[in-house]
């Protein structure tokens, strides 16, 4: 394979690009990074960690906090033809053994906090350890800079992993989506003219990086558009405000829009130089949409994807931006709802099941070869597992999942782990999780718990006891105490029921 044909993602990333002088990322610091800046400094991290025995094809997990460093690691990765396996920073030793077990990485990266317990995990299957913290300091920054920039981008086929992403479903273990070289670069070129990027884009970049929002679609979004970023290690919506008069796209979840709500400084003058706000990763309740348009001036543009698809459907920038609504299908992604049962295609308005196909669909999951199977049509389509509707003028409207699971903050929470931990507190009979529309979270995690009746048991005891077991994330945010949990004639408990008796607690 030649250079022009390499399909690796960096190579289609910055291969040809003209000016390597232009600015592609800003700090909260005020250092400023070039493109040939990265160029560069992903040539010294990849020359490093090849020195430490990553071959093509070799996972690389990295449990680090947000820096330009650890954006740098994941290029260097790709660049040489290694697998990325970001993961959230939340997650404890507890739940990482199982990711590390599964996934194989050659190497973990980590806060050096976490260097010795994570240690202990990697060496159960030969993997090497180098730490990088908040600051990008650490042993991978040190072993970089000492290496050279200069690196080969080792070919890959656009078929090839460039990313492992584990997605919790509702049933069963976690799984690995492999996501291909070709996968991440069809939906970056796909955003890139949808939201009309331009090398002129200044890009707020206030989300994680261990998830695809953060990692794939604001920043590859970005890099592909030639655009920049101003790179801020979290929320900080004061902060936000201030930068939107020198920014013009802000990429956010709901949390973000509710928070920047909450500051009498957001007004139509404050945020007159954007041009775009982007929501996902969760719904964005339709009374933040409509305050939010009342208070600036501008529509939240929302989306939908998933782990598995990167983005699949986009409210248009010019048109409608429907709240409620996630859009229409991006070009060359194909969407439709079916019967759950029979896979039948429903007319307009009905609700089903989404499913998806197109360039943006992954390659199926780490090694699970009948989960895959299980969850792709004859024709290719995937089988999302999320409920919803094509309305009358094409909009696909998400309604809800067949399978229970919760979506709080952009994160999939599996709700049998967090029952499982539960159900283990003395005290406990039996427990039920669902997700409840929360407005910083779009769903929050719920518990509903049913006691012997015997051993004192109130909220925060069960939340103590769950403190260092769950990621924060998973985390209930109300634990509820009934005498008995709905069930149905066949004794299956009826979430359906409990998320309509809790609805409203979060409401203000």
């Amino acid at each position: 394979m030649n250079a022009a044909a390499n399909a690796n993602l960096f190579s289609r990333l910055f291969d040809g690009l003209a000016d390597t002088s232009r600015l592609a990322i800003e700090t909260a610091d005020g250092t400023r990074i070039s493109y040939a800046d990265l160029i560069a400094q992903s040539g010294r991290t990849a020359n490093f960690i090849t020195s430490r025995g990553v071959k093509p094809g070799d996972r690389v997990a990295a449990q680090t906090e947000k820096s330009v460093e650890a954006l740098v690691l994941y290029l260097a990765t790709v660049r040489a033809g290694a697998v990325f396996l970001p993961l959230n920073t939340a997650y404890t030793l507890n739940e990482l053994e199982y990711f590390i077990g599964d996934a194989e990485p050659s190497l973990i990266v980590c806060d050096p906090s976490k260097a010795d317990g994570i240690g202990k995990l990697a060496a159960k299957s030969g993997a090497k350890v180098e730490t990088l913290d908040a600051d990008g300091k650490g042993s991978l920054s040190d072993g970089a800079a000492k290496a050279v920039s200069d690196f080969a981008t080792v070919p890959r086929a656009g078929d090839d992993l460039a990313a492992i992403l584990y997605t919790s479903g509702t049933t069963g273990r976690s799984k690995g989506a492999m996501l291909t070289h070709d996968n991440l670069a069809s939906n970056s070129h796909s955003l890139v003219g949808y939201w009309r990027f331009t090398q002129d884009d200044v890009l707020i970049h206030a989300l994680p990086i261990y998830h695809t929002h953060g990692l794939f679609v604001a920043s590859n979004v970005t890099l592909f558009a030639r655009a920049s970023m101003i790179f801020l290690p979290k929320l900080d919506p004061e902060l936000i405000i201030k930068l939107m008069k020198r920014a013009t796209v802000l990429m956010g979840v709901p949390t973000f829009y509710t928070r920047l709500l909450q500051s009498p400084n957001l007004t139509k003058e404050s945020t007159s130089h954007m041009r775009l706000f982007i929501s996902g990763s969760a719904p964005l309740l339709a009374e933040t949409h409509r305050e939010w348009s009342a208070r600036t001036g501008h529509a939240v543009l929302e989306r939908y994807g998933m782990t598995e698809t990167n983005m699949n459907t986009s409210n248009p920038y010019d048109g409608a931006r429907v709240p409620g609504a996630v859009g229409f299908p991006l070009p060359g992604v194909s969407v439709r709802v079916t019967n759950p049962e029979t896979g039948e295609e429903l007319a307009r308005d009905e609700i089903g099941m989404i499913e998806v196909k197109g360039p943006n669909v992954f390659k199926g999951y780490w090694r699970m070869p009948d989960k895959t199977k299980a969850e792709f049509r004859a024709d290719g389509f995937f089988i999302t597992g999320d409920l919803g509707k094509i309305d009358t003028h094409g909009y696909v409207h998400i309604l809800g999942r067949g399978k229970d699971l919760v979506i709080s903050g952009g994160f999939n929470v599996y709700p049998k782990e967090v029952e499982s931990e539960i159900d283990a507190i003395p005290g406990v009979t039996e427990s039920a999780v669902i997700g409840v529309p929360h407005a910083d979270f779009g769903e929050g995690v719920t518990a509903v718990v049913v006691g012997d009746k015997k051993t004192p048991l109130d909220e925060a005891k069960v939340l103590h006891a769950l403190d260092g077991r769950l990621a924060k994330f998973k985390m209930p945010k109300r634990v509820i105490f009934v005498d008995d949990l709905p069930r149905n004639t066949m004794g299956k408990v009826q979430k359906n029921v409990l998320r309509d008796t809790y609805a409203g607690i979060y409401k203000k």
